[in-house]
């Protein structure tokens, strides 16, 4: 029996709200440190929270970006609805266990009212893609921006981020792995790569005949899929560049909230001018070795702990105090379960729960 619309977004509704109860309850420190966190944070909360908005924001625009590009002229939609689109979307991307399993599925379910079906999925797929292809650019981009910050910290006296063998070897791998992804998207952008994964997952232990019933039944709409990202890459290069950047700023933006946690905690650099700048890098290249960590682990639950270890590693790698990490990865959290809960409400807006 086929799960209804309606059916099948109150079970995401609830978990993301079971989401939101079991982060509270699985902080590393008790209720009254959470408070004195949030207190000692006090009005900078309100530009930590906010600058979320913002990056929601351009991401939508990432997307609409996508959309315009696979739709064709009679179909519309609104900017207003993929910005709730988007921000739903990441809020049950963070309440699932591997990122996608809840809010991809939904947009897809959402979209599908005003797109075609195959066109809805498509562009889920190619903005999924970018989102993790901005990555992948962020952390090859932050590798040479960590050698660059490195070398003028030692001119300059300061010598404050890691550099040592260890540091070096990690570096060198992740230049390679990004390379492989590179070309990897590469191919999946010229020719598709839906029709590949479901392949691929075939080679899974007991994935096998899944794969093989699920390729006969919709090999047609998967290579249609298929065709309409390798359309965007070659035909709507425009929209396809427009998306990227969009996409590869929102990162940028994004660095902005640690930041501000790490100016309301004193570690501003020295101050002045250069100091704001060499914190704010600092924050980028906190943010793509935290991303990277937890993203190598995104398949646990809520990532819970994850974030809270990359944020502790990442920071002490630029010669900051692991209780800066510990204090960073509390308010993010805090800041996460503000998120979920909009994006949650958001799916209770009249009308976006009629079949």
């Amino acid at each position: 029996m086929a799960i209804s619309k309606r059916a099948f977004n109150n079970i995401l509704f609830f978990l993301g709200v079971a989401a939101c109860v079991v982060m509270l309850f699985t902080f590393d420190v008790s209720f009254a440190e959470l408070w004195e966190h949030i207190c000692h944070a006090g009005y900078w909360m309100i530009p930590i929270i906010g600058v979320w908005g913002l990056i929601y924001l351009i991401n939508a625009m990432s997307w609409y970006s996508v959309i315009n590009g696979t739709k064709t002229e009679d179909e519309h939609v609104g900017f207003l609805r993929v910005f709730r689109l988007t921000i739903t979307g990441y809020a049950l991307n963070y309440a699932t266990p591997v990122g996608g399993l809840g809010g991809e599925p939904y947009r897809i379910l959402e979209l599908s009212r005003d797109l075609d079906k195959r066109r809805a999925t498509s562009s889920v797929i190619l903005y999924a893609m970018m989102h993790i292809f901005a990555h992948f650019w962020l952390w090859f981009t932050s590798i040479f921006l960590y050698f660059a910050t490195w070398w003028y910290e030692k001119s300059t006296g300061r010598e404050t981020i890691m550099m040592d063998r260890l540091i070096v070897t990690l570096l060198a791998i992740a230049f390679f792995f990004c390379l492989a992804a590179f070309y990897l998207f590469s191919r999946g952008y010229k020719n598709g790569l839906v029709v590949k994964i479901i392949k691929f997952v075939g080679h899974i232990p007991g994935m096998k005949g899944w794969s093989g019933r699920f390729l006969e039944r919709h090999r047609d709409a998967l290579e249609n899929v298929d065709r309409q990202i390798a359309a965007l890459h070659a035909q709507e290069k425009r929209a396809f560049y427009h998306s990227f950047f969009l996409e590869y700023f929102s990162r940028l933006v994004q660095a902005l909230e640690i930041m501000f946690m790490l100016l309301l905690l004193g570690e501003n650099c020295g101050g002045g001018l250069e100091g704001y700048i060499l914190t704010y890098i600092h924050s980028v290249l906190i943010l793509a070795f935290m991303s990277l960590f937890a993203n190598l682990i995104g398949f646990l639950p809520l990532q819970l702990g994850v974030q809270e270890g990359g944020f502790v590693l990442s920071i002490a790698a630029m010669g900051l105090a692991p209780a800066v990490g510990i204090f960073v990865s509390i308010i993010c959290r805090v800041r996460e379960i503000i998120w979920i809960a909009v994006g949650v409400g958001l799916m209770k807006l009249p009308g976006s729960d009629k079949d």
